[in-house]
């Protein structure tokens, strides 16, 4: 237990800490201190490149010692089309946390990212693009905006999750897949579909190449758009959420013209929603997930809105 906690440092009297525990790689881990509304915050990523039994054990090192988990890597559970899907293995893993409560990001990517793309219309035009979502299941709320603002959007879930050259284009085709597929995907290890560890770096070119070239927007999960994503990018708008200084040098080394991010950076990166929902529990005092209102308060409190950056490509 003293190896696994060797060099971490609680957070500073008076402040709250939120410790993302995440099954990706470790060389993404941060550490930032920051106040918000008045109260002082250590919002920290803590990265076990895919080991499952490390993330349990820091779930338990450190359970009581901060007031608010983000799992990272993995989801709990998937909200689609209003319905709650568990992931039986990650229920397991964060299991090992009695005391402190684990968010992951589900809630808030039904609230936040719904919000993100209303705001973004006067500057997008959704009607005038064609959007390839590379995974909507996990971001069923991002997902059900874009239908609802006009654009054309092709969902890839069945494409890059399951290998089979089967377009979605309808929110219907998307809930009728959600329905049918996500009993029997949420019983499965996660990582059987969604890449941790050093998976996150590679890159898997097949039958999806197409319809990235299709595309005016890429949306989705960072890690997702850029395992499937082809050499040559130019001229494309990025839309997503976790990125650091090496996603934005990836994307311009691709010619990504415009990076969207649905909440501005706080640091030196923009945190992921596990973080930020961890993140806006803590800062509620309350030990567990809030309601979409109440997110949806916070985020207005806050004065969180989606942020654009120019990237030249």
């Amino acid at each position: 237990m003293t190896d696994l906690l060797s060099g971490w440092q609680p957070a500073p009297a008076g402040f709250k800490h939120v410790v993302s525990v995440s099954l990706g790689g470790s060389k993404r881990n941060a550490r930032e201190e920051l106040t918000v509304l008045g109260q002082p915050f250590v919002l920290e990523r803590l990265g076990t490149d895919g080991d499952v039994g490390r993330a349990a054990a820091l779930f338990q090192a450190l359970d009581g010692r901060v007031d608010a988990f983000g799992l990272g890597g993995a989801d709990l559970y998937v909200i689609a089309a209003g319905r709650r899907y568990t992931f039986g293995n990650v229920r397991k893993l964060v299991s090992h946390a009695k005391l402190t409560p684990v968010l992951d990001g589900s809630g808030l990517k039904n609230t936040l990212e719904r919000d993100a793309v209303a705001q973004l219309d006067p500057l997008l035009n959704w009607k005038a693009q064609k959007v390839l979502m590379v995974s909507a299941v996990d971001r069923f709320g991002m997902a059900e905006a874009l239908a609802g603002s006009g654009a054309d959007v092709v969902y890839g879930d069945l494409i890059f999750g399951l290998n089979l050259d089967v377009p979605l284009r309808s929110i219907g085709a998307l809930r009728r897949v959600a329905h049918l597929a996500l009993p029997a995907i949420t019983r499965l290890p996660q990582d059987w579909f969604y890449p941790t560890g050093d998976k996150q770096d590679s890159s898997v070119q097949g039958k999806g190449t197409r319809y990235y070239a299709w595309a005016d927007v890429i949306a989705g999960d960072t890690h997702y758009a850029k395992r499937y994503a082809p050499r040559d990018l130019r001229g494309k708008t990025i839309l997503t959420q976790t990125i650091t200084e090496a996603d934005r040098t990836w994307m311009k080394e691709r010619g990504v013209a415009r990076l969207v991010t649905t909440t501005p950076r706080m640091g030196s990166r923009n945190f992921a929603t596990n973080v930020l929902e961890a993140f806006f529990v803590a800062l509620s005092g309350g030990r567990e997930a809030l309601s979409e209102e109440e997110y949806l308060r916070y985020i207005r409190e806050v004065g969180f809105r989606p942020e654009i950056t120019d990237l030249g490509g």
